[in-house]
């Protein structure tokens, strides 16, 4: 049976290209996939008020399209936390209360 192992080094180079990085832009696959799968629950959506359906169907599509928005709000927000506020690789205090600036505005908005 052959098998070989594969070393990753986290040199401070290394840690600093993948922490300096956005989350948004790590994580860009992965956010997309979801932005996708919104995309097509709200055009079967449209889909289904062109065909009139009835109206619990509809608030049913409705309310899975709004969990799945609230589900990426949720993940980007979190990763914003970890990344802008609470990482304790943050020196700057002004870095961190720049994070915790946009996050305020952001649930100001949300909350609206």
């Amino acid at each position: 049976m052959a098998f070989s192992l594969h070393f990753i080094y986290y040199t401070p180079l290394y840690y600093f290209t993948q922490t300096s990085m956005s989350h948004t832009i790590r994580e860009k696959a992965k956010l997309l996939a979801r932005v996708r799968r919104i995309r097509g629950q709200v055009e079967g959506l449209e889909r289904a008020l062109d065909a009139e359906k009835g109206c619990a169907e509809i608030l049913h599509q409705i309310a899975a399209a709004r969990g799945a928005i609230n589900g990426l709000m949720a993940e980007v927000l979190e990763e914003h936390i970890r990344t802008h506020i609470a990482d304790p690789a943050i020196t700057s205090d002004a870095e961190r209360t720049q994070g915790a600036d946009e996050l305020i505005d952001v649930l100001r908005a949300y909350i609206k």
